[in-house]
């Protein structure tokens, strides 16, 4: 029986239509309903209807005030950085870029290149501040060719703008109040607005394009991803007809998903602006020596919703376990819980709603959803309570799937409104992205809940391209035993890679939580991290928690791993290993690490660990 939630969400309501050649297109039975022209249309309506409510809201460290922007304040800056951008002749040919962390500012900035028709391209800083190479920060800069660049300051960014400083003729902005080197944005957003604004606002059609969002890269230079105005509203109307709790209580978020990919801007922040809500920039992050900042600033906003990926999952339960004061605000005043970037491992999933459980006595709404960069990113929205994690929904009202058989599986790709048109200045790599019938094929897999009963949803099945045949011919789905892995292991095991390529058996390449199993050895802070990796207590965990994946899985060679290998490396930004949002990318570990899969499967007992060792 469907668990319907229903003073949230809205009921499923999904067809499934079976083809002559044994693909199944399903899409809901609630047709999508008017989706806004712009961007800019939301702001403009929150600005002159509730002109006082707040915005967006940062500060500068936990024991800072937050500081604010009302959505008149922001609506009055917007227009004024439209005109500079005007000015500056500004086009989709000389597009904004945006390299900092989010910030008001930053989003400022963006909306106000959008309000002036003007795409926006927000790049992780991480290609600015961790990168040793710049390869593909310069790769992105040449090809989209910004007219201005915005970086927090000239200082922390100064390797980076050197690198990319032949690259282009842009204008640098800054967000620090004076500087030799750039521009201020307070500059930038105190130019008067004049009728050339109010002119190329009007000019906005649902097809001009808003932003460019890059792809991860992992497997050659990033692309850049058209994302038009149509693609985001669309994206948002879809959302408030499934979950209709939006229009009725302004949601309040604190967030830290960053605005270079479509998780944090299109999903979350768009959400706060188009219902008009509240948005708390979380400065921290689930990184080690961040989520106290996290917690920080959750024990002084606690959100409607909240929003992470499987890893700040991972580190709030350890907080909410130890901290009963946060635990009973949060159970009390969030109403869902949403997890995506990746799959939420099912010992996560249980955790919280045994923590739910016991604190407010009911379990807290989880949901996640499911898309890409290419899809703004609402493809499916999990709008029910699902029984275990790892549900990801129903197509949106608007959006059609096709579930094409593909060897044992079924891939899935992508028709709607919310659908980008292509990659910027790539042709050929837009025209290999769709099929004959015009649906984007993403390279995901999913399997039905039940495929008779399609409205319960559908299971992320991992990526076509991943998977791979044992030499037995048994076929190793990497999703389902990644997340598989991650809960046996725990809280070991950070992420996993799985390997097991033209062999007889799956084995994994494990990056460690450093910090968990540091507390399992009970070793000081100075120990080093080869002495805490072969600790004899982290060592027998870690082959209890493959013997148990074995025995759960009843011994079935393609679903547990004999041997496991903890990495004492880190995952690589420059080499495409992982994203700010801290997922892994199988591919991209594989194929730099040719010498820890070597000693994974050849090495000395002493480097892996075996299962039941």
């Amino acid at each position: 029986m469907l668990d319907q939630v229903s003073p949230l969400f809205a009921l499923p309501s999904v067809s499934a239509q079976r083809m002559p050649d044994g693909a199944i297109i399903l899409k809901s039975r609630v047709p999508l309903q008017g989706a806004d022209r712009c961007i800019g249309d939301w702001l403009e309506k929150w600005a002159r209807q509730t002109p006082d409510v707040i915005f967006l809201a940062e500060r500068a460290s936990v024991d800072a005030p937050w500081t604010t922007v009302t959505y008149g304040e922001a609506l009055r800056k917007v227009r004024g950085a439209a005109a500079w951008i005007l000015a500056q002749d500004l086009s989709a040919q000389r597009p904004l870029a945006i390299l900092s962390d989010n910030s008001i500012d930053h989003a400022l900035f963006s909306l106000a290149a959008m309000h002036a028709g003007v795409p926006a391209a927000s790049i992780s800083p991480a290609y600015s501040l961790m990168s040793k190479d710049f390869d593909k920060l310069k790769s992105m800069i040449a090809l989209i060719e910004p007219g201005a660049i915005y970086v927090a300051s000239t200082t922390q960014f100064a390797a980076a703008l050197a690198a990319i400083a032949p690259l282009h003729t842009a204008v640098i902005v800054t967000g620090e109040v004076r500087s030799a080197d750039a521009l201020p944005f307070r500059v930038v957003a105190a130019a008067r607005p004049g009728e050339a604004v109010d002119t190329a606002f009007a000019a906005i059609t649902p097809d001009t394009i808003a932003k460019f969002l890059f792809t991860s890269g992992s497997t050659g230079t990033p692309k850049a991803v058209i994302n038009t105005h149509k693609m985001l509203t669309a994206s948002q109307a879809a959302k408030a007809q499934v979950w209709p709790f939006l229009e009725r209580d302004k949601p309040v978020i604190l967030d830290w998903l960053p605005w270079s990919h479509t998780f944090g801007a299109n999903h979350n922040f768009n959400l706060v602006l188009r219902n008009g809500g509240t948005l708390y920039i979380d400065g921290g992050k689930p990184a080690p020596g961040l989520f106290a900042t996290s917690l920080a600033n959750l024990r002084s906003v606690v959100p409607s919703i909240y929003f992470n990926v499987p890893r700040g999952f991972d580190m709030l339960i350890a907080a909410l376990r130890e901290d009963s004061a946060l635990r009973q605000r949060f159970f009390t005043d969030v109403k869902v819980v949403f997890y995506a970037g990746a799959a939420l491992p099912q010992n996560l999933w249980d955790a919280l709603e045994e923590l739910s459980i016991e604190t407010v006595g009911r379990a807290i709404p989880m949901v996640s959803a499911w898309g890409s960069t290419e899809t703004a990113p609402l493809a499916t929205d999990c709008h029910f309570q699902a029984q275990r994690s790892g549900n990801i929904g129903v197509p949106v009202p608007g959006t059609e799937l096709k579930l094409v058989p593909n060897g044992d599986k079924l891939e899935v790709r992508v028709r709607g409104p919310n659908v980008t048109p292509g990659y910027w200045k790539a042709p050929e790599q837009t025209a290999n992205a769709f099929d004959s019938d015009g649906f984007y094929m993403i390279g995901d897999a999913m399997a039905f809940a039940d495929p008779d009963r399609p409205e319960l949803g559908l299971f992320f099945d991992g990526r076509v391209s991943e998977d791979f045949k044992l030499t037995s011919g048994t076929w190793v789905s990497v999703g389902t035993l990644r997340v598989a892995g991650i809960a046996a292991l725990a809280p070991l095991a950070q992420d996993i890679v799985v390997t097991g390529h033209d062999a007889d058996e799956v084995r994994f390449l494990v990056f460690p939580n450093v910090a968990a199993c540091r507390a399992l050895a009970k070793l000081p802070d100075d120990a080093g991290l080869a002495e805490v990796l072969g600790h004899d207590a982290v060592r027998a965990a870690v082959a209890r928690g493959l013997s148990q994946l074995k025995e759960a899985s009843g011994g079935a060679s393609s679903a547990h791993a004999t041997r496991a290998l903890l990495m004492t490396e880190p995952p690589s930004v420059d080499d495409g290993e992982i994203t700010d949002k801290g997922y892994i990318n199988q591919r991209a570990v594989l194929s730099r690490r040719d010498s820890e899969t070597a000693r994974l499967n050849a090495g000395a007992p002493r480097d892996w660990i075996g299962c039941g060792r």
